[in-house]
C-alpha cells in the first residue's frame, strides 16, 4: 500500500486534489489539521492510500497458495488469512472511493464532512456517518445544511453510549477511578461524592488506594471530614477486600487509585486484580478531554488491567474539539458516565448525555431538539 499526503485550505480541496491525482480507487486515510512545520503547507492534511502492484500480486498469491495448500495445514490457514485481508482493503478501497465522490460532489456533505474533522473526529467514521446519510441528503427535494445537520446529528448519537446511573443496576455499588496523573480522579471522585451521596443522602464510604506519594490521601481525608462521610486509607488487596465487606451496607463505596508512571503499573497488579473480578465493583476511567487522541489511545491500553466499563473525561474547559471523546468511546466499546469542566465542587460535574456530546461536537451545525426528534420519527 502507497500513502501520500496531500495539502489545502480545505478538505474538499485537498480531495480534490487527490481524486486527479491518483484517480477513483484512491482511499482515504485521515484528515488533521496541519501545525508547527506543516503549517504553511496548507489548512488541512488528508492522506490517501492507493493499493501497489505489490499489494495485487499478494492477493493472487495468496489464492493460489490456498488452493495447492491443505486445508488443515497452518500455512494455509495463514496464507487464506492474508487473502481475506486484502480482500477487505479492497473492499474497503472501492467504498473509500465513492464516498469520496458524494463528499466531493455535495457542498452539504463536504461542509457536515469537515464539521466532523474539525472536531478530531476519527476519519473513518466521519466518512462512514457521511456515507449512511449521503444517500438521503441526495433524494431529499431541497437538502440544505439544516437537514443534512438533523441526519448527522442523528447519525452519531447511534454510535456512542452514555451512563451515568449510580449505583449502577447491576448492584456495583463501589465506583473506582482509575487514571493517568493530572486528570483531576480525586476532584472528579468528591464531585460524585457530594453529587449522588451526600446530595441524594445516601450512606457512603470513601476508600484510598493512593499510598505511592507522601500525603497524598490528606486532602481526599479533609474533604470527607468536611462532606460527613467515612474515609480509610488502604494499602493491600487484602485490606481492601475486608473494607468492601466491611461497608457491604453502604449505598455506594467511592474508591480514589493514584495515578501511575509506567514502572508503578505493577506494584498495584494484585489490587488491580481485586477490583476487576469484584462483583460489586464498577471501574470508571478518568481521562483529560484535552489529551492527545494517541495519549487517551495509550493510556487506555495501559489501564485495561483494572476493566474499566466506563469513561470519565474531565477538563472540557480546556480544549474546544470533542471528538476524541467520542472516538474513545466507539473504540472502546465503552459508555461515557460524566464529563467535568472545572475544579468547583460539586457545580462542575455533570451526567454525560448523547444529545449534548452532539451538540458540542457539531456546534453551531447541531439542529434543535425538535428538528433532531422529527428526523428520528420519519
Amino acid at each position: 500500500m502507497k500513502l501520500k499526503s496531500y495539502f489545502a485550505a480545505t478538505v474538499e480541496a485537498a480531495m480534490n486534489m487527490a481524486r486527479l491525482e491518483l484517480g477513483s480507487e484512491a482511499m482515504l486515510v485521515s484528515t488533521t489539521r496541519t501545525v508547527g512545520e506543516t503549517r504553511h503547507l496548507g489548512e488541512y492534511e488528508v492522506v490517501f492510500a492507493t493499493a501497489t502492484h505489490h499489494d495485487a500480486r499478494a492477493i493472487d498469491a495468496a489464492g493460489q497458495n490456498q488452493k495447492k495448500a491443505p486445508p488443515i495445514d497452518k500455512l494455509s490457514e495463514e496464507v487464506a488469512g492474508l487473502k481475506h485481508e486484502m480482500e477487505r482493503l479492497a473492499s474497503a478501497l472501492s467504498r473509500s472511493s465513492a464516498g469520496v465522490a458524494k463528499i466531493v460532489g455535495s457542498p452539504d456533505l463536504a461542509e457536515a464532512f469537515s464539521r466532523l474533522v474539525d472536531a478530531e473526529l476519527d476519519a473513518d467514521v466521519a466518512q462512514d456517518i457521511i456515507w449512511r446519510i449521503s444517500s438521503q441528503v441526495e433524494t431529499a427535494g431541497n437538502p440544505g445544511s439544516s437537514r443534512c445537520a438533523r441526519l448527522l446529528a442523528s447519525e452519531l448519537q447511534q454510535l456512542f453510549t452514555t451512563d451515568s446511573r449510580l449505583p449502577a443496576p447491576s448492584g456495583r455499588n463501589a465506583i473506582v477511578l482509575v487514571g493517568p496523573p493530572g486528570v483531576g480522579k480525586t476532584t472528579t471522585l468528591v464531585k460524585l461524592a457530594v453529587q449522588y451521596g451526600l446530595g441524594k443522602r445516601r450512606p457512603s464510604q470513601i476508600l484510598s488506594v493512593d499510598t505511592h506519594r507522601v500525603a497524598a490521601t490528606e486532602p481526599l481525608r479533609s474533604y470527607a471530614s468536611i462532606m460527613g462521610l467515612g474515609f480509610r486509607e488502604i494499602d493491600t488487596a487484602r485490606a481492601l477486600t475486608q473494607a468492601l465487606e466491611e461497608h457491604r451496607e453502604k449505598d455506594l463505596i467511592f474508591i480514589d487509585t493514584p495515578g501511575l508512571a509506567h514502572a508503578d503499573f505493577e506494584d498495584l497488579n494484585d489490587i488491580a486484580k481485586l477490583l476487576s473480578n469484584h462483583p460489586r465493583v464498577e471501574t470508571h476511567l478518568v481521562l483529560s478531554a484535552s489529551m492527545k487522541p494517541a495519549d487517551m489511545k495509550r493510556i487506555a491500553k495501559q489501564y485495561e488491567m483494572f476493566s474499566p466499563s466506563k469513561l470519565i473525561f474531565t477538563h472540557l474547559d480546556e480544549t474546544e474539539t470533542y471528538g476524541p471523546l467520542i472516538n474513545m468511546s466507539i473504540r472502546t466499546g465503552k459508555p461515557i458516565s460524566f464529563l467535568s469542566r472545572g475544579q468547583q465542587i460539586p457545580e462542575d460535574l455533570e451526567p454525560a448525555d448523547r444529545q449534548t456530546l452532539v451538540r458540542m461536537v457539531l456546534k453551531e451545525m447541531q439542529p434543535s431538539q425538535e428538528e433532531l426528534s422529527s428526523t428520528a420519527a420519519a
